[in-house]
Formats: C-alpha cells, structure tokens, sequence
C-alpha cells in the first residue's frame, strides 16, 4: 500500500484529506501521537518515510517542511501558498495542458491551487493560452466563497449561535486588491499585470462561485474556446451556453470534487463563472487528484464526480 503522511492533519484541509485517504484500501496512513505532532524530529522521520507528503500548514510552516524531505522517493503535495510560484515545483492544474499534467505525473514536488485562484485560471488560462484574450487585457474578477475555507475559527465563528448578526450578509474582504492568490493567477495564465480582483464570503457551509467579467468579448465565442479546451475531461466540464437556470447559486457543486464552467452573455458582454466546492476541487479534491496521477492512478479514484 502506498504510505501517506500529512504534516498538519489536525487543519480543515488535513482532517479532510485524512477522513477521506481512511477509507482506501490502497493507502496506509502514517500518523503521529497527538504528543508528537509539533516534534520536528518526528515530523522528519515520518515525511521522509512516506511515498506521498501532504503538507496542510501555514506558508512559513510549509517551507520548513518541505525542507525536512530528504528522501528522493518521497512526492510532496503543498496545499498552502507558499510553493505555487516557487522554481522547482509544479502548479497542480493537470486540466490546463498535457504538458501540466505531465509535468504533475512526473513531479516530486506539487503545489496544489488556491481555491479563488482555481476558478479564475480554469476560466482564464484557455482565453489566454489560445489568443482569444490579449496578456495585458484588464482583467476583473469576484468570487463568492462558503465560509468552510476559512478553517476551523471561521467556521467557528459563523456557526456561533450568538455570532455577529451582520454574518447573515455577504461580506468582501481583501480590500487592498492584494489577495494571497492574486500571484498564481497572474502567472499560470501568463497575465501582464494581475486581476483586479474581490473575494465574497458568504453566509453557507461550502461551494463558490468565480465570476469573470470580459467586456467586449462575444459570449458564444469565449463559450466555444472553454468548450474545446475542456473536451474529453472528466472533473473540469462546460456547460452549455447559457446554462440550464437563469440563475446561479455559489452552492451548486457543494460535496463534489468536479468544476463546472458556465458562459453568458451576449455578442459585446461575457460572464465566466466557474462553479465548485471550495474545499473540493478547491482543497481537498484537488489534492486528492494529484496523488491519484502521482501515483499513476485513475485521476478520479475516491473523488466525488
């Protein structure tokens, strides 16, 4: 059986990844007394006997982590933001090209997405790639997120029956444009200067909505260019023109592991909006898939689609 360890088992992504990796059969978990679990030596230890690393730590944490692998078999899957710029390692999008998906199969050392950022490259990148939209195009984008990404204190705090009534409202935050994101999507979509870009959170468990907006495009050709890119995938899919409803709701791939892309618009006004579960194909089910093509795995093994 393949040994997995996960270096922060005790985060919202870790514990996830943990009850979901407990019920195959094809994987051992590796796991530290609850005692040992801040020990660098025993850390050490367990990171470099494992085959597969999940590294579900803060930045600074992960870069100590990734630096206490030693052993040359053992493939490392960061799900912080630290390493999804870094020379060195592979961004974890295998939908993006052959050569991403490659490069991940063959890869010791895969940065997983950020949640915001896997909505608005799914959208952006085949646009770009294929010259329908310019580099320096001035890109705008918002993305309306359940608060489970949060982590266990914001969950907390929006499951408090005496919390802040205020929560019953979507709220934007990341004021200053500056969005922990906002690197991975300038540079995986190959952008002249990043989106202008607003993050929503809302009062619901999971789900998420990325919405970019493309003035000037014509909707059905933008629909057409996400359509043939995505042909033939399994957990990114478009929907077609238009969708099924009038309507969108952030929700609607909650407890799913796949990514759905919807186009509207008209012939001088687009909308892209990719829809999925922030802690699916953006977390947990992302990560979960790497392994899978680590390992040389049907990429769908133990993931809801």
């Amino acid at each position: 059986m393949t040994k997995v360890f996960i270096d922060g088992s005790a985060g919202t992504t870790g514990l996830r990844i943990h009850e979901r990796l407990s019920k195959r059969r094809d994987i051992r978990l590796l796991i530290l007394p609850e005692t040992l679990r801040k020990d660098t030596e025993a850390r050490r230890r367990m990171l470099n006997q494992a085959d597969i690393a999940f590294l579900c730590l803060p930045d600074k944490a992960a870069v100590e982590a990734a630096n206490l692998v030693e052993n040359p078999d053992t493939a490392v899957i960061d799900t912080s933001t630290a390493h999804r710029t870094a020379d060195g390692w592979v961004y974890g999008f295998p939908e993006l090209s052959a050569e991403h998906r490659r490069a991940i199969q063959s890869g010791k050392r895969v940065a997983n997405p950020g949640c915001h950022a896997s909505g608005f490259i799914s959208a952006v990148y085949p646009l770009v790639s294929n010259g329908l939209v310019p580099a320096d195009f001035p890109l705008t984008a918002y993305s309306l997120t359940g608060y489970s990404g949060g982590g266990k204190s914001l969950i907390a705090e929006y499951e408090d029956p005496n919390r802040d009534p205020r929560h019953e409202s979507h709220r934007i935050y990341s004021l200053g444009l500056n969005h922990k994101h906002l690197p991975e999507m300038q540079k995986l979509c190959g952008l002249k200067n990043p989106p202008v870009f607003s993050p929503v959170l809302g009062d619901f468990y999971a789900g998420m909505a990325t919405t970019v907006l493309l003035p000037g495009f014509d909707a059905k050709q933008v629909w057409q260019c996400l359509s043939d890119h995505y042909a033939g995938q399994r957990i990114v899919t478009v929907a077609h023109f238009g969708g099924d409803e009038s309507v969108i709701y952030a929700d609607t791939l909650a407890g799913k592991d796949t990514l759905r892309i919807q186009v509207s618009g008209g012939e001088r006004q687009t909308m892209v909006t990719a829809l999925f579960d922030n802690l699916g194909k953006g977390a947990c089910g992302a990560a979960i898939q790497n392994m899978n093509l680590l390992l040389g795995l049907d990429e769908t093994t133990g993931l809801q689609v």
